[in-house]
């Protein structure tokens, strides 16, 4: 049987999420890239709720990036939501990749976060 890449992607992210789970104190920061845009948001699996999210879309970095989303832009999205994420009290979380390969731009993601304070 042959798998695309997207159902590649969601038995990695099935296996990821097994092992990382989100919870109040330690909220989950899950990335989806698309081909024009990311996306990042700060879960909380035991409420069932999204606590803060950014992306290339939010109204504080739309425009700024035109053509096509790179590392650039998704080192901004990171330190957004980074941003966010401390004005909401949160400090601490853990890594969900999504089932997508850490590199790139889901790493420039996770660099940005860091360098604005959120920690892994």
């Amino acid at each position: 049987m042959v798998e695309t890449s997207g159902e590649r992607r969601k038995i990695r992210q099935r296996r990821v999420r097994r092992k990382v789970k989100g919870t109040s104190d330690r909220p989950r920061l899950c990335v989806f890239r698309s081909l024009g845009h990311i996306y990042a948001q700060v879960i909380d699996d035991v409420e069932g709720k999204t606590l803060t999210s950014a992306s290339t879309i939010s109204p504080e970095l739309k425009g700024k990036f035109k053509g096509s989303v790179n590392k650039e832009a998704a080192k901004a999205v990171g330190a957004l939501v980074a941003e966010k994420s401390k004005e909401a009290g949160i400090s601490k979380v853990v890594f969900d990749r999504n089932g997508f390969l850490y590199h790139g731009r889901v790493k420039a993601l996770a660099d940005g976060a860091r360098e604005a304070g959120l920690e892994f």
